[in-house]
Order: C-alpha cells, then sequence, then structure tokens
C-alpha cells in the first residue's frame, strides 16, 4: 500500500512516498606521470546523440577537472568516447575495445538498457568497472527476478547513478494519478528494454492505486507513422497516454495522437530531451520524469553548471549531465582510494580488479547530491522529477522518492 507525504521545497513539491567542444575521441589533461584511461559509450551520432553528447561533454569535464585540481597526485586522466550508435551490438563491439586497452581502469556509460545487457558480461569478466548515468532497467542490478523479490546482482561490475525504472514507473504513476487526478490512461510501449520495463513499473502502480488502463499497443521504435494507434487511442476514451519508449518515436506518437484527441502524453527520462520538444509541435502540456532533481535547482550543481558553461561545449549537458559527472567521478574517486593505498601508483598486474574493490568504497558529494551505491550496485540517491511543457520548455513540477 503506497501512502503519501508533500511539503514544499525550494523550486518544487516534494513527494515522499513508501510502501561539443572537443568533438575527437580521447581528453585529457596535462600533469601527471601515469595515464588512467575513462571509457565511455554513449550514441554520439543519430536519433539520440543528444543525450549522448550530453553524457559524453559531462565526462570530458569531469576528466579535465580532476587533471586541473590534481584530484590524483600523480595521475593523468584521459577519456576515451565511443560511440555505440544505440545498438547492443556496438556497445558490445565496444565494450571489447575497452576491454583491449590496458590503460581503462573504468567505463562511463551506456544510455541505453538494451545496450548496458551486451556490455554487462564482457566487462564484468575483465572486472572492468561499468557505471551509467542513464540505465534504467532494474533488472540490470537485481535480476531477472527482481519483481518476485528473488533480488540477485547479476554482474558485480555494474554500477549507476540513475535510479530504477522500478521507482520511475511508481513515481509516474503516483503522479498521473494523485497530483493530476487522471484515472484513465491508454499504455504503449516500444517493447525495448527499457520502454516495457518502465511501462510495466507504471501499469502495476496504477492499477494498485485504482487506476484504469482503458487500453495497450506496442510500437516499432523506427516507426514515425502512428496514426492507426492514434485512433485507437481516440477510442479508448482514455484522459491520458503513457509511454514507456523514447523521444525520436515519442515525440511523432504524441503530436499524432493529439492530431486526434488533445490529451497529455507522458513518458520517462527517455522523452526527457529539449529534442522532444524540437520534433513534436504539439508538445506543449506533456510530461516527463526523470532521475534526480534539475541541476538548476541544486546547489551542488552550481560549480558544474559554470564549468559546463565556461568550457564552451557546443551541446547542452541534457538529462543525464550532473549524473554522468557523478559517475565519472565515481570511477576517480576509486583510483584515488587505489593510488593511496599502492605509494600514489596504479599497480600493473591488477588495476581493474582494484578500483572495482574500491568502488564499494566511494562516497561523495556529488553535482547531483550524495553519491553511494548500495549492494546491488543501484544509487543511494532515488530522488525523481516530474515534468512537464510549459511555454515551449520543460518546467519541473514536482520531486520526490517512492520506496
Amino acid at each position: 500500500m503506497l501512502t503519501l507525504t508533500a511539503m514544499l521545497t525550494t523550486g518544487a513539491l516534494t513527494l515522499t512516498a513508501c510502501g561539443s567542444r572537443d568533438d575527437s575521441k580521447g581528453s585529457g589533461g596535462d600533469g601527471g606521470n601515469q595515464t588512467v584511461v575513462i571509457g565511455l559509450d554513449a550514441p554520439l551520432a543519430g536519433d539520440l546523440s543528444a543525450l549522448g553528447l550530453g553524457i559524453k561533454n559531462s565526462a570530458d569535464l569531469a576528466v579535465k577537472t580532476a587533471n586541473k585540481e590534481k584530484t590524483v597526485p600523480g595521475i593523468t586522466f584521459k577519456l576515451e568516447a565511443l560511440d555505440d550508435q544505440a545498438q547492443p551490438s556496438v556497445g558490445q563491439q565496444n565494450a571489447v575495445k575497452l576491454i583491449d586497452t590496458k590503460e581503462v581502469l573504468g567505463v562511463v556509460g551506456p544510455l541505453n538498457s538494451g545496450v548496458a545487457q551486451s556490455m554487462q558480461k564482457p566487462l564484468n569478466d575483465a572486472k572492468l568497472t561499468q557505471v551509467s548515468p542513464a540505465n534504467t532497467g532494474t533488472e540490470l542490478t537485481q535480476g531477472n527476478n527482481w519483481k518476485t523479490g528473488d533480488k540477485k546482482r547479476p554482474y558485480a561490475s555494474y554500477f549507476r547513478t540513475a535510479t530504477t525504472d522500478q521507482i520511475q514507473g511508481a513515481f509516474a504513476a503516483k503522479y498521473l494519478f494523485e497530483t493530476a487526478k487522471i484515472k484513465d490512461v491508454y499504455l504503449i510501449d516500444d517493447q525495448k528494454p527499457y520502454g516495457a520495463g518502465l511501462a510495466a513499473s507504471f501499469k502495476a502502480t496504477f492499477t494498485e492505486l485504482g487506476g484504469k488502463i482503458v487500453g495497450t499497443d506496442h510500437v516499432n521504435p523506427e516507426d514515425r507513422d502512428f496514426n492507426s494507434v492514434a485512433t485507437k487511442v481516440k477510442s479508448s476514451k482514455a484522459k491520458a497516454v503513457y509511454y514507456g519508449g523514447e523521444y525520436p518515436a515519442g515525440a511523432p506518437l504524441s503530436q499524432q495522437i493529439k492530431d486526434s484527441v488533445k490529451i497529455p502524453f507522458m513518458g520517462g527520462d527517455g522523452m526527457y530531451s529539449a529534442d522532444f520538444i524540437k520534433l513534436n509541435k504539439k508538445a506543449e502540456g506533456d510530461i516527463a520524469t526523470s532521475v534526480g532533481k534539475p541541476v538548476e535547482e541544486l546547489e551542488s550543481a552550481k560549480k558544474f553548471i559554470a564549468d559546463y558553461k565556461t568550457a564552451g561545449y557546443k551541446d547542452a549537458y541534457e538529462a543525464y549531465g550532473g549524473g554522468t559527472y557523478d559517475a565519472t567521478w565515481s570511477i576517480i574517486e576509486a583510483v584515488k582510494i587505489v593510488a593511496a593505498e599502492n605509494d600514489g601508483k596504479i599497480p600493473a598486474e591488477d588495476g581493474r580488479a582494484k578500483v572495482l574493490e574500491a568502488m564499494d568504497k566511494v562516497k561523495f558529494e556529488g553535482v547531483t547530491g550524495p553519491v553511494s551505491f548500495d549492494e546491488f550496485g543501484d544509487t543511494t540517491n532515488t530522488l525523481m522529477t516530474a515534468y512537464q511543457v510549459t511555454g515551449g520548455k520543460w518546467v519541473s513540477k514536482i520531486s520526490g522518492t517512492v520506496e
């Protein structure tokens, strides 16, 4: 049974529920006599590149900051960024490339949960730490049987600074049912691991709260003609649509549904991008949830925002900028721990294993707030935010947690 407590905070109402400047591949800084490479995997071209480039730039900023401030004396960090094209097969190939580069001691990314599934085993076999700022598929950290309460961590090398779809879907359902007062929803997903998992989590909580799913459908994320789906949504008498998927298909899907019936369209962090609004002429009033609180509202993020602007990146940090900086910094902190325990050096033979072991000790105040990981490798920061397109931009409405 979910319960709800609300209180007013600066910039948002808090819910508590219980129950690019440089487009090259590598980047780094001056100083130091031992090089540590942090790999990165994300979609750097194509439909999801707005999010991927924000991830790349934010990781790049963390690396440059660590070098400038000499966070780990005697160590120079470099970033090796690879484009996975949002394709699992390419992500797996990139994992092999990073494993084969002996200086790589940690990997940031990927964006997509489906890509993560293809990377986890090879990286784990190589004892190579992986920290994603964006993956939300619950099974990635808690195993395929998490829904039955049988939670088992599949891969010890995998961590994330984004919370799970179990939490995100429940948060979205509570927002739509309790805050927006919408009781009848049409549910759609794109059949990918992220979208299907998010839709399932939303449905479970929405129906538990008393909401009604008046229709369901699946779409091909490569399609852009959704008029037949829009017709079914209109016939269902739904008061809103919830979509498990990402903005390249979500934007035209929303627009075509509104051509038939003017109801709000809601999705998860895969929709929370400025490009969703650019691609959707009727985005006004649409809703998305995303991990954490808006960095613009966090005192802890002021330096990140200022440094990002000063660095002159041509692409925005987007939804995962703060979480990416923290994911990258968690690897830097682990390297710092290992160096401190080994006379300022990273052991040549078992450096990766030592860094992975040190991840359990990582705890620091990050851009998004306190950063640490639980026994599954999940972030201990489960804060979520609901945004609504207002005046042609995403505006935060409510932040909170679901337990």
